[in-house]
C-alpha cells in the first residue's frame, strides 16, 4: 500500500476533518504520517499515527492575545500570512520536505502553502483540501470576505461585478505573495507572475470539497478536478466516549437546553460572550449549557445553566434545542449535522461566509459581535425559537447531511489518485 503524508496547519477545525480521514486511510492499509504543529503531536501519537513537527508552531493554541491577533476581523488574515506564515515559509518546505520524500503521496491542508512548492520539487502528485466554500472565491457564488463585508452587497449584481470584487482582493493581497515567488527562485522553480492566495491556489491533480453540497454547489470557475466529499466529522468519539455524568444527569432533568460554545479557537478570545448569553437565559428562562473552555467560570449560576469546559459536539448537540456559536466550520457541520437552529456570532476569516450560507439555508440567524448584547441575543433566539420553521428546515438539512459519506468519497478520490502513483517498495 502507499505511504501518505497528511498536513495541515491551524486550529483544531482544520485538524479534525484530516484526522477523520487519515483514520479510515489507514483502515484501508495505507502507511499514514502527519506534518504539522508540534502542539498536536500528543494528540496524532495517541491515535497511533507518526507524527512529524512543522514550523511554525502554532503558539496561539496556547496564547490568548496571539489568538486575538489571528482572529480579528479586519486584519485576522494578514496577520496570519504575514506575520506568522511567511517569516517561516522555509522552515515549513523544509520541514515538509523532509518527510515528503519518503512518501508517495500528499494530501494538505490549503493553509500549508509549502505544499505545492515541495511537490514541484519532488515531481509528486497530491491532493488539495478545501474546507469551505469561500475557498474557491467563486464570481458565480461570491463569499463573503471577513475583512470587506459591506462587498457583499455588490456581489448580488452578478458575475462582472464579482469578478471587479476579486480583482480588488487579489490587489489588495497581491505583496502577500512575494516571500512564496523569493523561494520559488531560490528553489530554481518556475516563476509565477500570479497572486497564489488567490488564484492556482490548488492541486492540478485533485481538490477535494470537506463540505457539504448544501454549503456550496460546484460553480463554473471551480477547479475542474474537484471532488465535493462532504462534511469528515471527527471529535474524539468514534471510540466510543460517553458524555460526563454531570453533563448527562443535566440533559436528562428537563427540556432540551440551548447550547453554547466558541469552537476552539475563538474560546480564546471570548469577550462578554459568556456573560451576556447568561443574562439572555435568564432573561429567557430556558436552560443553558456554556461550553467555555478555560475561560473563568461564571458565579451564581442558577439551576437551569451548566457550565463545563468541553463536551464533544457530536454528543451534545444532538441533545440541544438550538446552538449559539461562531461560525467556525467544524462546529457549523456538527450543527447542521444534528438538524439544530443555529445563531451564529462570526468572529473572522471563513465564519462570516459561513454564517450568511446558513442563514440562505433558512437554519440560522446571525449576529456580529459587535451587537452581541443580552437583550439582542434574546431577541434573535426568540425567533429563531418561536418560528416553527428554523427548527423543520434545520432538521430536513440534517437528514441531508447524515446520508453522506464525506469520509468515503475523500478516500476513494484519493485512492484513484494512487493508482497513477508509482508506489515506492
Amino acid at each position: 500500500m502507499s505511504r501518505i503524508t497528511v498536513t495541515t496547519v491551524g486550529t483544531l477545525g482544520d485538524l479534525h476533518p484530516m484526522i477523520a480521514i487519515a483514520l479510515e486511510l489507514r483502515q484501508r492499509g495505507h502507511d499514514v504520517v502527519f506534518v504539522t504543529h508540534e502542539v498536536y503531536q500528543s494528540k496524532l501519537q495517541a491515535l497511533g499515527f507518526e507524527f512529524h513537527s512543522m514550523r511554525p508552531n502554532f503558539t496561539a493554541m496556547n496564547d490568548p492575545q496571539e489568538m486575538a491577533r489571528m482572529m480579528d476581523l479586519k486584519t485576522g488574515q494578514e496577520y496570519m500570512v504575514r506575520q506568522w506564515a511567511n517569516p517561516h515559509l522555509r522552515e515549513m518546505y523544509t520541514d515538509l520536505l523532509n518527510v515528503a520524500k519518503g512518501a508517495d503521496f500528499i494530501f494538505s491542508g490549503e493553509g500549508v502553502i509549502a505544499t505545492l512548492l515541495v511537490a514541484e520539487k519532488l515531481g509528486m502528485r497530491w491532493a488539495s483540501s478545501a474546507m469551505v466554500p469561500l475557498s474557491f472565491f467563486s464570481i458565480y457564488d461570491p463569499p463573503v470576505l471577513a475583512p470587506f463585508p459591506a462587498l457583499a452587497k455588490l456581489c448580488k449584481l452578478g458575475p462582472i461585478v464579482n469578478r471587479g470584487v476579486l480583482n480588488f482582493a487579489k490587489l489588495v493581497s497581491n505583496s502577500w505573495a512575494e516571500p512564496i515567488r523569493q523561494l520559488r527562485r531560490e528553489l530554481d522553480l518556475s516563476p509565477i507572475n500570479y497572486n497564489p492566495f488567490l488564484e492556482n491556489r490548488f492541486s492540478p491533480y485533485l481538490v477535494i470539497a470537506l463540505f457539504s453540497s448544501v454549503l456550496g454547489q460546484p460553480q463554473p470557475d471551480w477547479a475542474a478536478n474537484t471532488v465535493v466529499a462532504g462534511f469528515t466529522l471527527y471529535d474524539g468519539t468514534q471510540g466510543g466516549a460517553e458524555l460526563a455524568p454531570e453533563l448527562r444527569q443535566f440533559l436528562e432533568a428537563g427540556e432540551p437546553p440551548i447550547v453554547f460554545t466558541l469552537g476552539s479557537a475563538a474560546v480564546m478570545n471570548a469577550g462578554t460572550f459568556y456573560q451576556e448569553s447568561l443574562r439572555a437565559v435568564q432573561q429567557l428562562n430556558c436552560r443553558a449549557v456554556l461550553l467555555m473552555g478555560n475561560n473563568p467560570t461564571l458565579e451564581n449560576l442558577p439551576d437551569n445553566v451548566l457550565v463545563i469546559n468541553y463536551a464533544p459536539y457530536s454528543q451534545i448537540f444532538p441533545h440541544a434545542r438550538a446552538i449559539v456559536h461562531q461560525g467556525g466550520i467544524g462546529t457549523t457541520a456538527q450543527a447542521l449535522q444534528a438538524g439544530r437552529p443555529t445563531l451564529i456570532m462570526p468572529y473572522s476569516h471563513d465564519q462570516p461566509d459561513n454564517a450568511a450560507r446558513v442563514q440562505r439555508l433558512g437554519t440560522s440567524r446571525t449576529i456580529s459581535r459587535e451587537q452581541y448584547s443580552a437583550s439582542r441575543v434574546v431577541k434573535e433566539l426568540s425567533e429563531l425559537l418561536e418560528n416553527p420553521t428554523y427548527a423543520a428546515k434545520a432538521a430536513e438539512i440534517g437528514q441531508i447531511i447524515r446520508a453522506e459519506d464525506g469520509i468515503a468519497v475523500a478516500c476513494d478520490a484519493i485512492e484513484k489518485q494512487l493508482g497513477k502513483v508509482v508506489v515506492s517498495s
